[in-house]
């Protein structure tokens, strides 16, 4: 099992992180008094399937804070593998964070801002030395936190991250309002005005070879192939874990359907991860 645990300065990108790691698959607990941590880690290892565990650990617990150096102890005795990532900034940036947000620090008291963050960085002195990892996140943005911990944590290849979904729709219905690409394939012609064709939908084999028998078909394919290639790494690094793509047609039965499914095909075939779903008719 893989057991992280973040913690840090308020303020300093820990939730960031927790969230980009339950993206990434870990199955994460924020604000966990320490002393569940043993119990925790013994858990998920007794569960089975729960490979990957964030847990994340900071002074908002009060009280039980108290007792984190006991439970590392614990992990430590029971040869429980763990790695602790500490997050930390400038008390300047610190501040500026509080008042863009205007949220209160957890720690509270009447105590200038700027004291108790001071204040933080002492109780927490000893979890960040024990860090395997320390990040300042003073110059960081959101995505780039994210994708510090892709690189770090993400499993296989980091440009491959993404999940693509390829949703085809019928524009009669209005766009799918997840969307974040949309493709109108309504250039092509239609295979419901053929008998044949129209109670049949684009994943069968019938329907598919009618739409791609169009020289344009196998354009566009192409075309919108190496666009989405090329975006993904930029979809990445803006922090993205999830791509949705529609492809529509005026019914969203034949030609979308037909094309969302080759483009779903095309994209695995490049080592992306993809899937076609299909709005207007159940799976």
């Amino acid at each position: 099992m893989q057991l992280l645990i973040v913690t840090g300065l308020s303020g300093a990108g820990k939730s960031t992180a927790l969230h980009a790691l339950e993206d990434m698959g870990f199955y994460c607990v924020d604000n966990l008094p320490p002393s569940l941590i043993p119990q925790m880690a013994a858990l998920c290892e007794d569960r089975g399937g729960i490979s990957r565990v964030a847990l994340g650990v900071d002074v908002r617990g009060g009280i039980f804070f108290e007792d984190v150096d006991s439970a590392l102890r614990a992990l430590d005795e029971g040869s429980v593998n763990y790695e602790i990532i500490f997050f930390e900034a400038s008390s300047e940036e610190l501040i500026r964070r509080y008042k863009e947000t205007r949220r209160s620090h957890p720690m509270g008291g009447e105590e200038l801002l700027e004291g108790t963050i001071e204040k933080e960085r002492g109780i927490l002195s000893r979890m960040r030395d024990r860090a395997a990892r320390v990040v300042d996140t003073t110059a960081m943005l959101s995505r780039q936190v994210r994708e510090m911990l892709l690189r770090l944590y993400g499993e296989g290849d980091y440009e491959k991250a993404l999940q693509i979904s390829l949703v085809s729709f019928g524009f009669k219905r209005g766009l799918p309002q997840e969307a974040d690409l949309v493709f109108d394939v309504r250039f092509l012609p239609n295979p419901f005005y053929e008998p044949a064709l129209r109670p049949l939908t684009g994943r069968d084999e019938r329907v598919s070879s009618y739409v791609f028998s169009f020289p344009e078909a196998g354009g566009f394919l192409n075309r919108a192939t190496e666009l989405i290639s090329f975006l993904i790494p930029y979809y990445i690094r803006e922090g993205k874990p999830r791509l949705i793509v529609g492809v529509g047609c005026t019914g969203g039965q034949h030609r979308a359907v037909a094309l969302a499914e080759a483009l779903a095909r095309a994209l695995r075939g490049c080592g992306f991860s993809a899937a076609a779903t299909h709005r207007e008719f159940p799976e």
